[in-house]
């Protein structure tokens, strides 16, 4: 049978690490990089007399999220110990949300596929909640000889676990709704969203099923730590339940790991319900409370959301979805356009927006790629490329011309303002020759030059008119203006 002949179902929990200075319940220190074990207190481990004490800023960070994906946020929530043996949980439970979570519904509308082409396509994925919970400590297997070693330093570290309704139907859409998700929590500045420290983690809920049919038995890949293995673990968790179950087997819920030098899943053990946890209220914490005015206050400090910029670069500046959806990616991509736009001509009808759009997401994101640097180390500096796109923009130079212009920028040269392309220009004469005077004799020295080519065109071969532009441009240094050359040489092989 064919795979068309299954429909895959996918649903998401992910691990969004909260970037508070301190831990959830206590005071002990969340940065990164420690020695193992010096940043977990008494409270993260449960010591017998201890209470745990409820971190606000970790409070204050689930609203903002709940605001963002228009989701209710809860009154009252009430934390529960989620009991579990695992050794780096000495204290046996997990204190999480249950019943009662503090953000409950909303939704992220999701871009799935490349470009603005009949195949890309938006989609909504709908939340089912968000809680508040504590993360328990780190196995370390490496470097132990056959045994493993136990660091608690992020037992008791905030995490917001976002839940998704098993709306996804390919690991293409759950890839896509795991990147706005990404960029939601790093926009809102309630996580650094770093995937290789753990701060952001993907475990998959994996089914199949007949079209139609009742959802099948679903297995849990766990903690997916990039884009890629997200994508890689859900197609092979596929392909082998579709498989397991034409060869007469069948699905038995499970708990599986991710081998990303295989590409394959294992089973980790049988997956566990709710019941398997034995929830139920912490003793130590008492319900908690978020008044209307607390949420009130976080709605209205709240940036611009990706979704709303998205709709107002369209609406505004007359870019495609496509181009409003890549800018608004990421917030460093969104402030570094906007800086360009603030320096630039954006009255209507302006080629700019577009041409600035073009220039972040082609030649400085190349840049940026090839040296391994992001869009906030650029050595361009915003105004400094709007610069360079307003001579672009008013045929001060060519398209050919500007590369080499941000190259000279990229260098460091040209020194800093909108006027820096300007210096850059003059002093290499790289003005663009608009003047038709200047580029008739250029254009009657290359025809004269080029007596085969002059013969092929007018025999009917295209190809022959561009290696004329191609010489006449070479003949100017590339200073030609592209357009009028073609205008110019037209005329004269029609004559």
């Amino acid at each position: 049978m064919s795979r068309n002949d299954w429909e895959v179902v996918i649903g998401l929990e992910v691990h969004a690490q909260l970037n508070t200075a301190s831990k959830i319940f206590s005071a002990a220190s969340t940065a990164f990089g420690a020695e193992p074990n010096v940043q977990a207190s008494a409270v993260d481990i449960a010591l017998p007399g201890v209470l745990p004490v409820l971190n606000r800023g970790a409070v204050e960070r689930a609203i903002r999220f709940g605001v963002a994906i228009g989701a209710t946020v809860a009154p009252k929530s009430v934390f529960a110990r989620k009991n579990y043996f695992y050794p780096d949980l000495p204290k046996g439970y997990q204190i999480s949300q249950f019943e009662l979570p503090v953000v409950q519904g909303g939704a992220i509308t999701i871009r799935v596929g490349d470009g603005d082409g009949d195949k890309a396509y938006e989609k909504t994925v709908q939340l089912t909640r968000a809680h508040l919970e504590e993360d328990a400590g780190k196995s370390l297997h490496e470097d132990f000889h056959g045994m493993s070693g136990i660091d608690l330093n992020r037992a008791g570290t905030p995490l917001l676990e976002i839940v998704s309704e098993p709306d996804m139907r390919s690991s293409a859409e759950a890839v896509a709704y795991a990147r706005a998700l990404h960029a939601l929590v790093r926009w809102i500045d309630i996580c650094d969203g770093n995937m290789q420290e753990g701060s952001f983690r993907c475990d998959a809920n994996v089914s199949v099923r007949r079209p139609g049919a009742p959802l099948g038995t679903r297995r849990e890949i766990k903690n997916l730590n990039s884009f890629r293995f997200l994508q890689q673990a859900i197609d092979f968790e596929v392909q082998w339940q579709i498989d397991t179950i034409e060869d007469g087997g069948r699905i038995q819920q499970a708990t599986v790991l991710f081998d990303p030098d295989t590409g394959e899943t294992r089973m980790m053990r049988s997956k566990e319900d709710a019941h398997d946890y034995r929830y139920f209220p912490d003793p130590d914490l008492l319900p908690l409370v978020i008044p209307p005015e607390w949420i009130a206050r976080v709605r209205s400090e709240m940036p611009e959301l990706p979704g709303a910029m998205k709709a107002r670069f369209i609406d505004d500046y007359g870019l495609s979805a496509y181009d409003a959806a890549s800018l608004t990616a990421a917030k460093e991509i969104a402030a570094y356009y906007q800086a360009m736009l603030a320096t630039a001509d954006t009255k209507p009808g302006s080629q700019v927006p577009k041409l600035c759009a073009n220039w972040v997401m082609g030649e400085l994101a190349a840049q940026l790629n090839r040296a391994e640097r992001d869009i906030g180390d650029s050595p361009v500096a915003p105004a400094q490329l709007a610069g360079l796109v307003q001579r672009i923009a008013d045929g001060t130079i060519s398209n050919n011309i500007a590369r080499k212009v941000f190259a000279a920028l990229w260098n460091g040269e040209g020194g800093s303002g909108a006027d820096a392309a300007d210096r850059i220009i003059e002093a290499q004469g790289l003005r663009q020759v608009n003047d038709s005077s200047a580029l008739e004799p250029l254009i009657d020295e290359v025809l004269a030059a080029n007596q085969k080519s002059v013969d092929e065109f007018r025999a009917g071969k295209d190809k022959a008119f561009n290696a004329l532009v191609g010489q006449v441009m070479k003949a100017s240094r590339g200073k030609a203006n592209p357009a009028q050359v073609n205008e110019m040489l037209k005329r004269k092989l029609e004559a």
